[in-house]
């Protein structure tokens, strides 16, 4: 039986965690969070105390956390989990992280006989408890039919991108456009309630129009509804993956028009303090912007 360890047990972990099991996998389980532990535990995984000592007997490593600088310190920190695994385990990332940083992991980790791969998911909380996720994977293709079968115990839509960091680049790129067309969409829900149309009927046409898209079924309910507060997918998580996509920009020098207007939005929104809401609090900003002109 193939041995998972699976460092964060959040919304997205725990998911992963429920299906790994569903599939047969002996799955070992760390997380701050004792809660959370123990309610792995009751899921039938063997929580540990330190992600430490799930060490040498892994096959697999994923990594479900907020920040690159948690995988860093997971992976090659001071105390780093790289030295203890063996030779030929492999390190799925399944965290939105920085591309830069991605790429370093992979050769270290290299050089060290492991295998990394930049795995990150769409679908969300949903996708990760249905084990509907879309994972997008950038890694040594040579080494990808290996993971695969994890990977399809987690996932409906698994796809290859390239070599490392490809992946996050996917994610990084897909979160944009979501950040986008929430912004668009909000501000047309928003006009078109000022001018008397009633926004639930004009979400419903634009539905059978050309200004369908999947955001709207996902986020539009929370716009419409201004239920903030049922979160979705949290401002400060968007927040940080469009400031992830914009410092990609940066550093490959591209030219860019509409990312950095979106970025600051959001950020306004995080400094308003509705970084722990749904990612569509930042369609209050009109509201604001509504007061200012009274």
């Amino acid at each position: 039986m193939k041995i998972v360890g699976v460092v964060g047990c959040g919304a997205m972990g725990s998911g992963m965690v429920k299906n790994l099991l569903k599939h047969q996998y002996r799955v070992v389980t760390y997380d701050p969070d004792l809660e959370k532990q123990t309610q792995m535990k009751e899921l039938g995984a063997q929580p540990v105390s330190h992600f430490t000592e799930m060490g040498e007997h892994l096959d697999y490593l994923l990594l479900s956390l907020p920040a690159s600088e948690l995988i860093k310190e997971t992976i090659i920190g001071r105390e780093g989990i790289l030295p203890r695994l063996k030779k030929g385990a492999a390190i799925l990332d399944m965290s939105t992280t920085d591309v830069h940083v991605t790429k370093e992991l992979f050769e270290t980790c290299k050089e060290a006989g492991v295998n990394f791969f930049d795995c990150p998911v769409s679908n969300g909380p949903q996708g990760a408890q249905e084990g509907t996720l879309t994972i997008m994977t950038g890694g040594d293709s040579d080494r990808f039919e290996e993971i695969l079968p994890i990977l399809q115990a987690i996932g409906k839509e698994i796809h290859y991108v390239g070599s490392s960091g490809s992946g996050q680049v996917v994610k990084l790129c897909n979160n944009m456009v979501v950040a986008g067309i929430t912004l668009l969409m909000s501000e047309a829900l928003h006009i078109a309630g000022k001018v008397g149309v009633d926004p639930q009927k004009m979400m419903k046409i634009m539905q059978k129009s050309s200004a369908e898209n999947k955001v709207m079924y996902v986020f539009g309910p929370n716009i419409i509804e201004q239920s903030h507060e049922k979160v979705v997918f949290m401002l400060n998580h968007m927040q940080k993956d469009v400031d992830l996509f914009f410092r990609l920009t940066k550093s490959e020098r591209a030219g860019t028009l509409l990312s950095p207007l979106i970025r600051s939005i959001f950020a306004e929104a995080q400094k308003k303090g509705w970084g722990h809401l749904d990612m569509t609090a930042v369609s209050c900003i009109l509201r604001d912007l509504d007061d200012q002109e009274e």
